[in-house]
């Protein structure tokens, strides 16, 4: 699964490659295991809205797992 994570306010915050998510700076943040994020130490942290699709939005409820810009 690979493709762009935004933001609920359609700012591009990150992307999936894989099973991981990454940080536009190329930092793996969080493991992926279906719609699920979860913290590298296993612990679950939130989802994505759409995981199948090249572009995954994020609900304002999970914004705060990427800091923008």
């Amino acid at each position: 699964m690979n493709g762009n994570i935004f933001s609920s306010k359609g700012v591009h915050v990150g992307v999936v490659t894989g099973d991981a998510v990454f940080g536009l700076k190329g930092q793996k943040l969080y493991d992926l295991k279906g719609s699920n994020i979860y913290k590298l130490n296993g612990d679950l942290v939130g989802h994505l809205s759409d995981a199948r699709g090249k572009e995954k939005r994020l609900d304002k409820a999970t914004d705060k797992l990427f800091p923008e810009g």
